[in-house]
């Protein structure tokens, strides 16, 4: 299947309608929209993550793909120099490796193309962008910008901030938003994971009448975990627990292992990264915490709200987060 794949035709329009279907309900659901939207504020034009983060692409684009453009996809980028193997189970290097040798033997060489990932800054000022749903009763808040990429020397600290801030139930965030206000279900802040910049987001689901005020929360908890309320040593022991008591069980499966290792290749980690992992989680300490905190730029994030528009905006405006702009389903600014 690597070597000399077929991709049916059949197969390729079936995959073809999943995919443009897929679209299709993300661009319905306004957390999918914003997911689609969001990225190409924050990285730019050009940028190989300025695409939808759902990893669906776009409907001009999925309408457009025939078999050669697949066959010529997989040419370009399957060699082997682009390629790393894993294996996990019942067997050894001295008994796969013949194995795989023999299978791979014809597997030509070759360069790949370099994709754009080249380092992003967060933006100089905040922006927002208005997704209009008429009549909604809640209003979906999405903000991000560009943050340290996963293999920051700061990584593991800024996963302990990032979990006291929004990164569990209990987190300052939920806790604000859901448990203290009963504004929303749920709301966080998570780093997703990414070679280059990846971005930093907080996410929240509110009530329409509470978008400003929920919008000002959000900055607040950023602010406040930036210095203005530091992270305490109670909360520090909190989020250790959370990203550590869980390891015991995370590698009971093949898949489980080969995820990790494929993580390791993936980010260029130490390849003995899981093994001092949780010491390195428990020998964070609160000024780590407090350094990794500086990565959140409450001042420079570009915020999608879907909601009612002419509820929300001009409480939004009011806010002075950025340039206010209404905009589609597909991202596009609205004259």
């Amino acid at each position: 299947m690597v070597l000399n794949p077929s991709f049916p035709a059949a197969e390729l329009d079936r995959l073809r309608k999943q995919q443009l279907a897929a679209i299709q309900q993300e661009s319905a659901q306004p957390f999918g929209m914003a997911l689609r939207v969001l990225p190409r504020f924050i990285y730019g034009a050009g940028h190989a993550y300025a695409v939808p983060f759902t990893g669906s692409g776009y409907r001009t684009s999925v309408e457009k793909i025939g078999r050669e453009d697949v066959a010529r996809w997989h040419s370009t980028w399957f060699k082997p120099g682009n390629a790393t193997l894993v294996v996990v189970g019942d067997t050894t290097l001295a008994e796969i490796r013949p194995k795989l040798e023999s299978a791979f033997a014809g597997w030509a060489g070759g360069t790949v193309p370099k994709k754009n990932v080249a380092p992003v800054e967060a933006r100089a000022t905040g922006a927002v962008y208005v997704y209009d749903r008429p009549g909604a009763l809640q209003s979906t808040i999405l903000c991000g910008h560009a943050a340290p990429p996963r293999a920051d020397p700061q990584e593991i600290a800024q996963q302990v901030m990032n979990t006291v801030l929004g990164g569990q139930f209990i987190s300052r965030v939920n806790m604000n938003l859901r448990e203290d206000k009963h504004w929303a279900y749920g709301a966080g802040t998570l780093l997703w994971d990414a070679r280059g910049n990846r971005p930093f987001l907080a996410y929240a689901p509110v009530q329409t009448d509470k978008t400003k005020e929920s919008v000002q929360e959000l900055l607040k908890e950023m602010r406040g975990i930036r210095g203005e309320r530091p992270v305490t040593a109670d909360e520090l022991k909190s989020a250790q627990d959370s990203l550590t008591l869980s390891l015991p069980g995370q590698w009971e499966t093949s898949q489980a292992v080969v995820g990790s290792i494929a993580e390791i290749v993936t980010f260029g980690f130490d390849d003995r990264y899981f093994d001092g992992y949780a010491g390195k989680v428990r020998g964070t300490s609160l000024a780590d915490v407090g350094t990794a905190a500086a990565l959140v730029q409450p001042e420079k994030l570009v915020w999608v709200i879907a909601g009612d528009r002419s509820k929300i905006e001009p409480g939004l405006r009011e806010l002075g987060l950025g340039e206010v702009k209404a905009i589609d389903a597909d991202g596009n600014v609205l004259q």
